[in-house]
């Protein structure tokens, strides 16, 4: 595997990188990739309610109520996290994703600002066949997902158009959710060495939010939505839920400009209007943005050794309506308070990679130059106000091969800026005293194989992180946000891969395992008259474990095996609450095979939490009222049919 910026084997590049390809992505059903991502050591997806997804890359969700922050996003080399800092990845459906790349901790010397991590995403497969194909899925709580696509070209060119059409009736009351993505992704080669990739699409999406429960609702009926309660509806009464459509388009084009010397151009524009009654008002936002990233590639040999020079910038420009009214049983109402947010976001980088025998010694780091204007036009106007961001970040990493092994240790500066969401929240008002949270990076890891079969990946970190920013809930579910003082990460992430001898099984037959071990506690965290410190981050695991097996047959039959456990983790800051342990397992067997030379199918059916566990799969940390859990399915089937139609025989 080569990693999709570098152009390097994954075990030469001196981070911690991890692969999800089809692979791992098949091993579920496709209503989403979240149980494809929680494989990922150091990484946990979840998903508060069907379509809601929140990603902690180290515990990086401290800061995410909803959606993605703190993590910087890549769709087909599109800088798809706007400038504001916040990504919509629930605007992507499953099949625009043909795999991805997580890159843990922070990766200042290539891709800016971010103390999480960066997920680069690609939705075009070198493995693809050209043809039509169409799948449709069945599954339990009113599951229904349909997708076709039609795939045309060769090598030189090919160009993809599918269509998702995505329902559910939801596992809880008041969950429903109906999406739909068209989309075209295209990569042409003109000539040698020159790339042009395209990327249009447009999303629609609306699903239900039934609201976080306290303990004694999630155990007396954890399907249920919040109920309604003081000055507050419930969720149902309230007809709480998000209404987003977005739209999509861009291309990258790399070329050669002298024969050591290459560059890379990527311009998109995007545009999302969102729309989200729920119980404190009736939200409405309108987000165009848009950007561009250059990077230039020179590499060069320096006597034995080889220098390779990444540098480049990269530029966005968004511009923000919010609008906040009364919300009428699910309705807007009368205009409460009408805000307007222009956000800069520009980052400088340059990365010099020397390789000499054995030894890969890398140095590199960005400056980041973040600027966000917002007014309030109503009721009233303080006038405008402005909040700018620089920093410089740098990265320094040492890898030494040892045969089929490599060691590497890692020092960076992380450094990321409040969002446009942090610093204008849904629960308080304007907090433009919010400081950027920053911090070193140290870590060292272990990677390779032995052997033919067994291959591994070690990481270890420590992570010391200033005025970290945290999530806080109102009595109205509302979010606003402080920063914390001092916290120290540490943490062991581990996954192992080992082929099974041929025999019995097919060559691609694999079993594999990743464990994480975090220990993320506050090192100086006071609160008005409460000490926190020395208390675990609230939201973030100890341990959790992933494993299971790939089992093929003559490559017709196969079967799919996983497991998860999740130790219980605190809630609140206080660690007066906490969520219980729980283990998830799941299975998926099924059969395919072709019919004459261009017709394949594929038939399969899987099961997902078969021990009927009951769990939060997206916890509210720091609920106002103990309302922490967002309950995930329990036991639940899918059955799902594939035909494929190819345009030529396979060579």
């Amino acid at each position: 595997m080569r990693t999709l910026e570098q152009q390097r084997l994954g075990r030469d590049v001196p981070a911690a990188v991890q692969y999800i390809g089809p692979a791992a992505l098949q091993r579920f059903g496709p209503a989403s990739v979240v149980s494809a991502v929680n494989t990922t050591p150091g990484v946990r997806m979840e998903e508060r309610s069907p379509g809601s997804y929140r990603i902690n890359i180290r515990g990086s969700a401290l800061r995410s109520p909803f959606g993605v922050r703190n993590v910087k996003v890549y769709f087909n080399d599109l800088p798809i996290t706007d400038p504001g800092g916040h990504t919509h990845l629930n605007a992507l459906g499953y099949y625009n994703i043909h795999h991805l790349e997580v890159l843990r901790g922070p990766g200042s010397s290539l891709y800016g600002a971010g103390t999480g991590g960066a997920l680069l995403i690609e939705s075009l497969g070198a493995g693809e066949r050209p043809g039509l194909m169409t799948e449709y899925t069945a599954g339990s709580y009113g599951g229904h997902n349909a997708y076709g696509r039609v795939l045309t070209g060769n090598d030189d060119g090919r160009s993809k158009v599918g269509f998702q059409h995505q329902e559910s009736a939801g596992y809880r009351t008041h969950s429903a959710l109906r999406r739909n993505v068209l989309s075209w992704s295209g990569q042409f080669g003109s000539a040698p060495g020159r790339v042009l990739k395209t990327t249009f699409l447009f999303s629609d999406l609306h699903y239900q939010t039934p609201g976080a429960l306290t303990e004694a609702e999630f155990r007396q009926d954890p399907r249920g939505a919040r109920p309604g309660g003081g000055a507050f509806p419930g969720a149902v009464a309230a007809g709480a839920a998000v209404r987003q459509q977005g739209l999509l388009a861009g291309l990258s084009y790399e070329v050669p400009l002298l024969p050591r010397l290459r560059q890379k151009i990527a311009a998109y524009g995007a545009f999302t209007e969102l729309r989200n009654p729920n119980i404190r008002a009736y939200d409405r936002s309108l987000e165009p943005h848009g950007g561009l990233r250059s990077t230039l590639q020179y590499e060069v040999p320096v006597g034995s050794a080889t220098l390779r020079l990444d540098g480049g910038t990269e530029w966005q420009q968004g511009q923000t309506s919010v609008s906040i009214y009364k919300n009428s049983g699910g309705h807007a109402d009368s205009l409460r308070t009408s805000d307007e947010i222009r956000n800069q976001a520009t980052i400088v980088f340059l990365q010099a990679v020397v390789d000499a025998g054995p030894w890969t010694m890398t140095a590199g780091g960005s400056f980041n130059n973040g600027r966000v204007r917002f007014q309030r036009f109503g009721p009233g106007t303080p006038g405008p106000q402005a909040r700018s961001f620089r920093q410089w970040a740098p990265r320094v990493a040492l890898l030494r091969k040892l045969g089929p092994v490599n060691v590497y240790t890692a020092w960076s500066k992380g450094f990321s800026p409040p969002t446009t969401a942090e610093l204008l929240p849904t629960g308080g008002a304007i907090n433009p005293d919010l400081q950027p949270e920053q911090g070193n990076n140290f870590e060292a890891g272990v990677k390779g194989a032995l052997g033919h079969r067994l291959s591994f990946d070690v990481t270890a970190f420590t992570f010391a992180l200033r005025q970290s920013i945290v999530q806080r809930r109102t009595a109205g579910g509302g979010d606003y946000f402080v920063n914390a003082g001092r916290t120290r990460q540490q943490g062991l992430e581990t996954s192992l891969r080992w082929a099974l001898p041929r025999g019995f099984f097919s060559p691609s037959s694999v079993l594999w395992a990743s464990h994480t071990w975090h220990r993320f506690r506050y090192a100086d965290f006071k609160q008005v008259n409460n000490d926190y410190s020395g208390n675990a981050l609230p939201g973030v695991a100890p341990h959790t474990v992933a494993a299971g097996a790939d089992l093929w047959w003559q490559e017709r039959l196969f079967l799919s095996a996983t497991y998860f456990y999740s130790a219980r983790l605190p809630l609140n800051d206080a660690n007066s609450a906490w969520a219980p342990a729980y283990h998830l397992v799941g299975a998926r067997v099924g059969w395919q095979g072709a019919v004459g030379a261009r017709v394949g199918i594929k038939v399969s059916a899987g099961a997902d939490n078969l021990l009927n566990e009951r769990y939060s799969l997206g916890n509210d940390v720091n609920g106002f009222g103990g309302r922490y859990y967002n309950a995930a399915p329990g036991r639940n089937y899918f059955v799902s049919v594939q035909v494929e139609r190819w345009f030529r025989k396979r060579e």
